[in-house]
């Protein structure tokens, strides 16, 4: 099902945190999330598509989203009650020791051609709707 998002991705000039990433990468919920958001979801349809709690689902949402892998956007709905929706917000994620020896994390972020398109596409929906 397409769905009609607008982004609420913050515009990061620097790579998220070192212990965030590794502490999202290492969670077995947060990878299960990762595998699932091949579309935008809701934390209740990653629930129930997953078979974590609710409770759990907000909180690894939430550890993801600090770690800058998932994006929160808001489905427009024309009904007016809007939900928020969940996206991968990475193609690749690199740790590389550095020769200060310590280690530093790249991630290589999708192309903001898919964020213009959504925004795009949300507001030729409402402009229907209007």
């Amino acid at each position: 099902m397409a769905r009609d998002m607008l982004s609420r991705r913050t515009p990061t000039g620097s790579d998220p945190d070192l212990d965030a990433v590794l502490d999202a990468l290492d969670d077995d919920d947060c990878r299960v999330i990762i595998e699932q958001l091949e579309e935008p979801m809701t934390a209740a349809e990653l629930s129930d598509e997953t078979d974590i709690p609710s409770s759990t689902m907000y909180r690894k949402l939430d550890l993801l989203s600090e770690a800058a892998l998932v994006d929160e956007g808001t489905e427009v709905r024309s009904d007016g009650h809007h939900a928020s929706v969940y996206v991968t917000d990475f193609e690749e994620v690199r740790v590389s020791l550095e020769d200060d020896r310590s280690l530093d994390v790249a991630v290589e972020r999708p192309s903001d051609t898919d964020a213009d398109e959504r925004l795009s596409a949300m507001w030729q929906e409402v402009r229907r709707e209007t």
